[in-house]
């Protein structure tokens, strides 16, 4: 027993001496803005723990392991840090990493997919998330979704992070993106069904009379209104979850426009700077300066087909430079929406062709940015 015990010491030592390794970006199935037409960037980092000193590889796309610098804390356990910038081609890539002692692989993390494409923040109400009529999901294996907690998914209705359990627009936008543009497509959703531009201000900001809901909205001491800015603030952290992307899709207005109590209606006017204030206010606060693709909204049925004060103000957005140019989804008719063509919200071929509006109008801008 005298020989044995210290080997018995020996392996509890060699188990204990095991590190830990975690890699915490790039996080699986995550979509990273390209910086240019053919290339991005990817910040890997990650932690190692262990009782001694370790060094850390990592392996691009199944290639060769290359080293990484650490950095450790003195301790009992060793907790090492390691971060490096990576510049990649568009694409799809997988990235891997080891712990290495005197040259032997220890603990290693599974091969993690990532895409450096395009990445967009898509918002507003019902016809920007999940009230369309049937549920899809994207046909290509390179179009995800962001999660409200961090995670990219497979981008499949309903989204996540926007309300309602029915379809939406992003597996189709998305399939369509990724065939024309070649780049992995991620999206950031966050709509809201019903809400007025009023509702999406920051706190603070005064209306003089209120949405039809009054559920995000107060009134103030004054007699005017404004908003409880959960929405607001929702949207900031959904911009920030996320180093850059290329653009907001904003789809909004119908809950403005031609309201059954006419006391409830926004004015064009008014519409056209509330929501200036909200791209300047986000943008500000998020600390992201990627543009908003404003589109025109304000189609409630056959007998409502739009309200031209709305439209003129959306317009105005592109025409001074505040906004770019979205579609025209009030132009979407008969069986394009669903409840045989009396409703609101699309049908499934309304889904597709909405998705596909969409595209035409971000696609040939997107090339331009070279």
């Amino acid at each position: 027993m005298g020989r044995l015990l210290p080997l018995l010491l020996g392996a509890v030592a060699l188990v204990a001496a095991e590190p830990t390794l975690t890699l915490k970006s790039p996080t699986a199935r995550a979509v990273l803005q390209r910086e240019t037409a053919n290339a991005g960037r990817v910040q890997v980092v990650g932690e190692v723990q262990s009782d001694t000193p370790v060094s850390v590889e990592i392996r691009l796309d199944g290639g060769e392991w290359k080293p990484v610098p650490t950095m450790g804390n003195p301790g009992t356990i060793v907790v090492q840090s390691f971060a490096q910038t990576l510049d990649l081609p568009k694409g799809m890539h997988t990235l891997e990493a080891r712990a290495v002692r005197d040259k032997q692989p220890l603990a290693s993390t599974p091969k993690v997919p990532f895409g450096i494409g395009e990445v967009f923040v898509v918002t507003g109400q019902s016809n920007s998330a999940n009230h369309g009529a049937v549920k899809t999901k994207a046909t290509s294996d390179q179009v995800f979704t962001l999660t409200p907690k961090g995670d990219w998914q497979p981008c499949a209705d309903p989204q996540p992070g926007a309300s309602g359990g029915g379809g939406s627009i992003l597996p189709a936008l998305g399939d369509e993106l990724q065939q024309r543009l070649g780049v992995p497509i991620g999206f950031i959703p966050c709509g809201i069904g019903a809400t007025s531009v009023r509702e999406w201000l920051p706190g603070g900001v005064p209306f003089p009379n209120p949405p039809t809901i009054l559920s995000r909205v107060k009134k103030t001491a004054d007699g005017q209104w404004e908003s409880d800015g959960k929405a607001y603030a929702m949207l900031v952290k959904r911009m920030q979850s996320v180093p850059s992307f290329r653009a907001v899709l904003w789809h909004q207005g119908e809950s403005d426009a031609n309201q059954k109590d006419a006391t409830r209606t926004l004015s064009g006017k008014l519409y056209a700077d509330y929501l200036k204030t909200l791209i300047a206010s986000a943008n500000k606060d998020s600390q992201r300066t990627a543009p908003w693709f404003v589109a025109q909204v304000s189609y409630h049925g056959p007998t409502d087909v739009g309200s031209e004060d709305i439209r003129t103000a959306q317009a105005s957005l592109w025409k001074n430079g505040v906004a770019l140019e979205g579609p025209d989804s009030d132009a979407l008719r008969g069986p394009l929406r669903d409840n045989g063509g009396q409703g609101v919200h699309f049908s499934g071929e309304g889904l597709k062709a909405h998705a596909h509006a969409w595209a035409e109008k971000l696609v040939p801008w997107i090339e331009t940015q070279r």
